[in-house]
């Protein structure tokens, strides 16, 4: 064979070889625009003439690609207790006052107008069968800055009560609690202080965490307005959970201690706010 018929070969197969890498090339880019696109795959028809196809626009506009950001936060978790705190734990002289079994439009007004007065921030745990007048009272609280937990619907004893009344006093209740109030209550106090593994379980599963009281302020048993607020002046101490009432019956002398003891309370150098959840 001739040197020039040689060379002749080696350039056509070279030109073959440069046109064949060519179209795998723009196969492969077709490919990659139409799974990053979702447009439907390219046709094999020319580029040009009047038989050409247009190729939409889009497929050459490469879509945002999701899953770069920050990593979501993994749900918050309540643990479940196996008793329910007495104390609260705070830097300084940290106390908590709460109210149960409201809201009652006879006395609750009265309560809040006190704390408010003081800048005090307090717990009511209510009643769900309470709610339904009290509507207006469990926003208010919710505004003014006020922790609204779950008493339950009836105030029963639960340790007498089956799993399934347990939750269903829970759980109405905090179901009206949010309707109120527009949030589900993180907190839970059974009625008596009456707890059982149930109840723990229970309030766990609906995302509530039990507290119970340091200081019973036996207003309950209308000892008389001074002998309310002496047992708070005097059982005053850092971490004190205070157990007040403003339903339930005749709360009037509540309402009265409350304004004597509480700027004396802050007077002596107490913090009086509400706790801080502690999630796993």
């Amino acid at each position: 064979m001739k040197k020039d018929q040689l060379l002749t070969r080696l350039l056509t197969r070279r030109r073959a070889l440069i046109a064949g890498a060519g179209a795998v090339g723009a196969a492969a880019t077709a490919g990659v625009i139409t799974t990053v696109t979702g447009d439907g795959p390219v046709t094999s028809a020319p580029a040009a003439g009047p038989q050409a196809r247009s190729v939409k626009s889009s497929a050459y506009r490469l879509q945002p690609v999701t899953g770069y950001g920050p990593p979501r936060a993994a749900p918050r978790r309540t643990l479940v207790r196996r008793e329910a705190p007495l104390k609260v734990s705070g830097r300084g002289r940290t106390m908590v006052l709460t109210f149960d079994d409201g809201p009652d439009p006879r006395f609750t007004p009265d309560i809040l107008d006190t704390l408010a007065e003081y800048d005090v921030r307090a717990m009511f745990f209510v009643c769900g069968e309470m709610v339904a007048g009290g509507r207006r009272l469990l926003a208010r609280m919710a505004d003014e800055g006020h922790v609204v937990g779950n008493h339950t619907w009836s105030h029963p004893l639960l340790t007498r009560l089956t799993r399934r009344q347990i939750r269903s006093q829970m759980e109405r209740t905090s179901d009206a609690i949010e309707d109120a109030c527009g949030e589900r209550p993180e907190w839970f106090r059974a009625p008596y202080g009456a707890w059982n593994r149930a109840a723990f379980q229970l309030g766990a599963e609906l995302g509530m965490e039990p507290l119970g009281w340091t200081l019973d302020t036996l207003d309950w048993t209308t000892p008389g307005v001074r002998s309310i607020a002496n047992r708070v002046e005097h059982g005053a101490a850092p971490g004190v959970v205070v157990l007040s009432h403003d339903a339930g019956g005749d709360r009037s002398q509540s309402v009265r201690a409350l304004r004597r003891y509480l700027p004396e309370l802050l007077d002596s150098g107490y913090h009086v706010t509400v706790p801080r959840r502690h999630y796993a």
